[in-house]
């Protein structure tokens, strides 16, 4: 077992896909995220001075002469997942002469709907909406609503989806249920697993429903032993899984609702000295990287570049006056060992 390189790697590949996230005419103004791993701060410390500028909560309106106004707004900023999302979001906005706000309400309910205010407050005309929880976001929605702010919703779906001139999103239900797929196949005399979800963000539940669903259709004999909200965060994952672990050192795998929760269940195995197999949701460079040679055994993969791309172009066509679909799925698949060489591990999918 290759123990101790994987916090290097990890915070190589944060830094990187922290970079990726910033630049061009976007703003950002993040709120403090008290989970944030150190891994994540010292990328944030290193990247360039555009992203120190980006950071900061800039008061003024961007001037309307250039174009329309756009707001965008993730549960959690500074996953790769949604930093990787973003760029391709901005690319097209600004490919079009207007300009992004973008905001990050870390994980906070709360914090979301603020930022929100502030946007409408800066006028934004077109909204991106990804929440932080699916039906405490509905305020915010409703202020939008109010101030004539068309919305578009993309990986996660709000409580009311009428609120949403049109959603793009994974197949969130299938990433998980191709995990759960593998699993019985690989252990077809079942055993004890361990599953860290996140109630609130309705895409990780969907997963969950689906990885169980597979065990459970498989035929194979799994007992869930532990379930815990590991809130989509690497560091909150490990703290929940070395906790597992320690009640029940026998599990035989791991289920992550996302890949930086499948990375903290991993580094907290790893630490244990057991080795269960680890499975999440992303498709992530940095656990495809790992996928030959850990206890990280798979991944359902989604693309955050074809997610942020499709909802942004589809933003465009609303505008420009065309018919646009009200749900856009976009396909989900399982990487392992066998495949991943087919999609590589210097970036997303």
């Amino acid at each position: 077992m290759k123990r101790k390189f994987v916090s290097a790697l990890l915070c190589t590949a944060l830094v990187a896909a922290m970079t990726v996230g910033c630049g061009g005419k976007s703003e950002t103004a993040d709120a403090p995220a008290a989970d944030a791993p150190a891994a994540e701060e010292e990328a944030e410390a290193e990247a360039p001075e555009a992203d120190d500028a980006a950071g900061e909560a800039e008061t003024e309106t961007p001037s309307a002469g250039g174009g329309r106004i756009f707001g965008y707004t993730c549960m959690d900023g500074t996953n790769p997942f949604f930093v990787t999302l973003e760029a391709a979001i901005r690319e097209v906005v600004e490919g079009n002469g207007d300009t992004l706000i973008s905001m990050d309400p870390g994980n906070d309910s709360n914090t979301q709907i603020d930022q929100i205010e502030d946007m409408i407050s800066r006028g934004v005309e077109i909204m991106f909406v990804n929440p932080v929880d699916a039906d405490g976001i509905i305020p915010a929605l409703d202020m939008l609503k109010d101030a004539d702010v068309t919305m578009f919703g993309f990986d996660t779906q709000v409580g009311d989806m009428s609120y949403l001139t049109s959603y793009a999103g994974s197949d969130n239900y299938n990433a998980g249920y191709v995990c759960g797929e593998d699993l019985a196949k690989k252990v077809p005399e079942g055993g004890d697993i361990l599953v860290l979800d996140s109630p609130t963000m309705q895409s990780v539940t969907d997963r969950t429903d689906g990885f169980l669903k597979a065990i459970e259709e498989s035929g194979v004999t799994f007992n869930v032993v532990g379930q815990q909200d590991a809130q989509g965060n690497q560091q909150v994952a490990n703290e929940k899984a070395t906790d597992l672990l320690t009640a029940n050192p026998d599990v035989v795998a791991i289920f992550g609702g996302n890949d930086p929760t499948a990375l903290g269940a991993y580094a907290a195995a790893d630490a244990a000295g057991v080795s269960p197999m680890i499975y999440g949701v992303d498709g992530s460079p940095d656990v495809k990287a790992l996928l030959k040679d850990t206890m990280l055994e798979g991944t359902g993969a989604q693309s955050p570049i074809t997610i942020g791309k499709t909802i942004a172009e589809t933003a465009y066509k609303w505008l420009d006056g065309e018919t646009v679909e009200d749900f856009i799925p976009i396909e989900t698949f399982l990487v392992t060992a066998d495949n991943v060489d087919d999609y590589g591990t210097d970036g997303w999918q």
